[in-house]
């Protein structure tokens, strides 16, 4: 089989980097080019030692007419450039988006939530929301691929089948997340300046964070009654890893083996999510460095209350290993090429 030629651009943050190693990885993947702003005539390297030894490219500033020579652009940049570079895309382009350019299904929800305003709204009809164990692959049938952010996919991946399923009530769903910093990117020690990010844990966007408006718009496809949730995130003193704890009341009849046996019925064919056994708890320590999600249904002191534990890496099931799980259903490669 002939190789994917492929772009980066966004290439030196934590999630750029991250994808790099994989797509190094895959068997049918060629990294063409390496694209960034500040960073260009640098070798990757720079941003990992890892990479040290790697034939890749140097970085260089995004041109279009690097579009002739690729199949696949990965996008892991600032919101909004990658509506610029959706705007130029060739047909035979496919754009993965790993940031929220294409993440809301209108450009008005985007202006809200984003305070600013979409560069191709035309292009909203062409781009599908992925989380690849949901979306399957209808995404076939699209140019712009966007992946979801990473509190949404831990949140996402317990609750849809729940929701689907008619187990759970809608209107009183708590969720407590906790991530490790590099999920607010490498700006990180910039954002949160004063907090202490090595000892200490903080909250933040509490009520309003943007991630809200892709967890209603995903539940609002499989339910049409009224979808409450109190979100929450919090940045933890660790590099990586998410670990999402979601309070719900049970639906009648529904206990908690019937909401584990749902789960696990659910994702038995499904290569990166687990349910574990009942009442097991979860630790980031299980999924870091992978492509998993572990999810654990939890009694608790009252019957029609149960709690889920959902465990991710940030970096990879709610970044980069998305994108690549994304680009595997895409193009008919085993769903575990390049994440491994």
């Amino acid at each position: 089989m002939s190789k994917l030629n492929v772009l980066v651009a966004g290439s030196t943050g934590y999630i750029g980097v991250q994808l790099i190693k994989l797509l190094i990885k895959h068997r049918y993947v060629t990294i063409k080019y390496l694209c960034g702003n500040t960073s260009v005539g640098k070798s990757i390297s720079y941003y990992s030692k890892d990479l040290k030894n790697k034939k890749l490219p140097k970085i260089t500033k995004f041109n279009k007419k690097y579009l002739n020579e690729v199949d696949i652009i990965f996008t892991a940049l600032p919101n909004g450039e990658a509506q610029e570079i959706s705007k130029v895309l060739l047909k035979k382009n496919t754009l993965i988006d790993l940031a929220a350019d294409f993440r809301l299904e209108k450009a008005s929800e985007y202006l809200k939530w984003y305070k600013q305003k979409h560069k191709a709204p035309k292009l909203i009809k062409n781009s599908i929301y992925s989380l690849p164990e949901i979306t399957g692959k209808i995404i076939k049938n699209y140019k712009i691929i966007a992946c979801p952010g990473c509190y949404p996919t831990s949140i996402l991946l317990p609750l849809v089948p729940l929701v689907k399923n008619k187990l759970i009530r809608f209107d009183n769903i708590f969720i407590d997340s906790k991530s490790g910093y590099s999920g607010a990117g490498r700006s990180v020690h910039k954002k949160f300046k004063g907090k202490n990010l090595y000892e200490s844990l903080s909250s933040y966007a509490v009520g309003f964070h943007r991630h809200n408006s892709e967890i209603e718009q995903m539940i609002k496809k499989f339910t049409k009654k009224k979808f409450k949730f109190i979100f929450t995130p919090h940045l933890t003193p660790m590099f990586r890893g998410i670990l999402s704890t979601i309070y719900i009341d049970l639906g009648k009849s529904v206990n908690s083996k019937k909401i584990y046996t749902a789960l696990n019925s659910f994702y038995k064919n499904h290569k990166f999510v687990k349910v574990v056994k009942l009442n097991k708890v979860l630790s980031t320590n299980d999924v870091i460095n992978t492509n998993f999600c572990h999810i654990s249904v939890c009694e608790s002191k009252y019957n029609n209350k149960i709690v889920l534990l959902s465990a991710i890496d940030n970096l990879i099931k709610g970044g980069a290993g998305q994108g690549v799980q994304n680009m595997n259903i895409l193009y008919n490669f085993n769903i575990g090429e390049g994440l491994k």
